[in-house]
């Protein structure tokens, strides 16, 4: 896997430069169509944003396997409307890429 830090490719500059903070009650609708994805962890956001976006299905499966990305389930989405913590997203349609920061 390369550096995406030091040589990021263009899709991964892209979705770098619309990746935004983001509060709960604007990914709820999302959540309600089943279309966000949790980062989890130290895991970077934006290369899972690319990967998806590239239907790189052996890295999405590989960190999906090993539970660091999943579809997000109704116990996450209930923790973050009751703590409303800070959120980062980004969107490769029809997917939304979220992850908390802190």
């Amino acid at each position: 896997m390369t550096d995406a830090a030091s040589n990021p490719s263009p899709l991964y500059a892209k979705l770098l430069g619309e990746t935004a903070q983001i509060g709960w009650s604007e990914l709820e609708r999302f959540f309600a169509q089943g279309k966000l994805i949790w980062v989890k962890g130290d895991l970077d956001l934006v290369s899972v944003a690319e990967a998806v976006a590239n239907d790189d299905t052996q890295q999405v499966s590989q960190w999906l396997s090993g539970g660091l990305i999943e579809r997000m389930q109704a116990e996450t989405a209930t923790d973050l409307a009751a703590r409303d913590p800070e959120l980062w997203a980004v969107v490769t349609s029809p997917w939304v890429c979220v992850q908390e920061r802190g």
